[in-house]
């Protein structure tokens, strides 16, 4: 993978995974502060805010693997990509089940995630894995 145009794309896609993590870890850290000042929060909202921050490392590290080589790596950080925004706006977009703020703000990390599916499905990281495109 010493492709310079594969390494600047892996190195998109660690960005908007870490920027996906950061959303995730603005919208875990506003339900404390609002668990914090007396409003009600509800349990849902902390598990699935905590989660998907814990998601965020390993998406990271599964993207350097990749960019390592990893054909394995790559195939889960693009099934990932592509499974994760699904899931976290379906959820979303359930009637009553999310705050909107909490629903916007994970709306656009899920964004961040379609990036990812995007990039890996391109080239040059279509192509740096032959037989994948």
């Amino acid at each position: 993978m010493a492709d310079t145009a594969t390494q600047e794309a892996f190195a998109t896609v660690k960005k908007c995974a870490g920027l996906c993590g950061a959303g995730n870890a603005v919208a875990l850290a506003t339900v404390a502060v609002l668990a914090a000042a007396g409003h009600g929060t509800p349990s849902y909202v902390w598990i699935r805010a905590a989660i998907l921050v814990a998601i965020t490392p390993l998406l990271v590290r599964l993207t350097t693997r990749a960019a390592d080589g990893d054909r394995q790596a790559f195939r889960r950080v693009r099934g990932f990509a592509t499974v994760m925004p699904i899931a976290v706006i379906g959820v979303d977009l359930l009637p009553g089940e999310s705050p909107v703020w909490f629903a916007a703000v994970e709306g656009l990390s899920a964004l961040l995630l379609v990036a990812v599916a995007v990039l890996t499905r391109r080239a040059p990281l279509a192509t740096a894995f032959p037989g994948w495109a």
